[in-house]
């Protein structure tokens, strides 16, 4: 076992990490360095006839399952693996009996059938705003069990029963390992979701993902951003006819991004009627928080060139901009920033970054920034002072490099003067 041990008097040491698991699941080291797996049963308190004290009862029920003390060999560990994943469904299984039996009910029958099966199905129906990225998630759990050598048999087959705590821990240090920033997290909220429609259906009782959290530093911002110059030279980079970045609605709507701080989910859902021309403020609902909060209403000043960039129509409820797929939005920017030359990953959402850093690199108030974000706290906002600190310091390299250099320039052209003084002496 890789796990720490804390044996008894007796030898026994309690492999449930839950307090409240009844029956619990346990080890009985033996003397010929074996453990035997057994169930230990709470069946209530008993007064002590002598001491008029409680003692509780408990019972014992061996598996017939024995795990190596001390595995070296990979098919001890692989038996060892087995014999505990067929130990923690039969406790379970008894579990849900002992719920049966004293409280009248117990898992629903649907819990023993494929949570893969399920899972697509709830994607199927699911009319959420955020269908997209829950679709994203599962797929990465899916990925998850088809790499991982432990649950590859699960892959087209897992049942809620074998959705465990531990599989959901491994799932998330899968999910840091092959993700960047804040991508691990905001993949793992999305499959929650799913595991907290299930319970709230209550095809499981318990939730597996309860206590099992990935956590990260969020007055970090970690994507890229545009300064106002490279948003300067995608205005000015020309359209052309490859990778979709000739579409006028891509590049109108992202700028427009760029210097409002606008999500794509908002931004293609904008109409005329959201644009107040005569008080020049565009007004809407952010998606991501309506009708959760009451702070999801969104008031933006526009300037002439916004207002110009935005147009005008008097069909009051046309969109605003008739925008393709966000997986081909995402393609038609990577070709545009590669076209102006901007060495950068830069996706959608880094428009609502660059605008938030560049508005308070602009002098801006961080609550007036907050407030166009939509943003019921400073937390958030509070993530692009330490950008510009970055920019800061980035600006200061390259004045102390091109500095540098043109030190190291004058010193050779000191050097070559020198030799050229000393060929002339030569010479004479």
């Amino acid at each position: 076992m890789s796990v720490a041990k804390k044996v008894r008097k007796d030898g026994v040491y309690i492999i449930s990490a839950d307090k409240a698991d009844n029956p619990k699941l346990c080890a009985k080291i033996l003397s010929n360095g074996m453990e035997s797996l057994f169930l230990e049963y709470y069946m209530g308190y008993k007064i002590n006839d002598k001491s008029g004290k409680p003692t509780p009862l408990k019972r014992r029920e061996y598996l017939g399952l024995r795990l190596y003390k001390n595995p070296r060999k990979p098919e001890e560990k692989e038996q060892n693996r087995q014999y505990m994943e067929l130990a923690k469904n039969i406790r379970y299984t008894k579990a849900q009996e002992m719920l049966k039996s004293t409280m009248g009910y117990s898992l629903p029958q649907n819990a023993k059938s494929s949570f893969i099966d399920w899972s697509k199905g709830y994607l199927a129906k699911t009319v959420k705003k955020d269908a997209r990225m829950m679709k994203m998630a599962l797929n990465w759990f899916y990925r998850f069990l088809a790499d991982s050598p432990e649950y590859k048999m699960y892959k087209d087959a897992l049942t809620f029963q074998q959705l465990t705590k531990d599989l959901i821990t491994d799932f998330t240090i899968y999910l840091q390992a092959h993700s960047k920033g804040e991508g691990a997290k905001s993949k793992y909220q999305r499959f929650k979701k799913c595991i907290n429609y299930a319970v709230e259906q209550e095809i499981i009782v318990r939730n597996p993902c309860k206590g099992v959290t990935i956590k990260v530093d969020d007055k970090v911002l970690r994507k890229d951003i545009l300064t106002t110059d490279e948003i300067q030279r995608l205005i000015d980079t020309p359209l052309d006819g490859q990778g979709g970045s000739m579409n006028p609605e891509i590049r109108r709507a992202f700028i427009l991004c760029c210097y409002t701080g606008i999500r794509f989910c908002d931004v293609k859902d904008l109409t005329y009627r959201n644009v107040d021309f005569a008080n020049r403020v565009l007004t809407f609902e952010q998606n991501k928080t309506k009708g959760h909060s009451s702070n999801s209403g969104v008031s933006i000043p526009l300037n002439d060139y916004l207002l110009n960039l935005i147009g005008y129509d008097d069909n009051r409820d046309k969109k605003i901009f008739v925008l393709p797929s966000y997986t081909m939005c995402v393609k038609s920017l990577r070709h545009w920033v590669k076209k102006a030359g901007i060495n950068k990953h830069i996706t959608w959402h880094c428009a609502r970054h660059s605008f938030g850093t560049n508005a308070l690199n602009g002098g801006a108030n961080v609550k007036t920034v907050a407030s166009i974000m939509g943003h019921s706290g400073l937390q958030y906002v509070e993530r692009y002072t330490r950008a510009i600190d970055s920019l800061k310091r980035e600006a200061i390299d390259n004045l102390f490099q091109k500095s540098q250099q043109t030190a190291d320039k004058e010193d050779l052209e000191r050097q070559i003067a020198e030799l050229q003084a000393q060929l002339e002496k030569l010479k004479k």
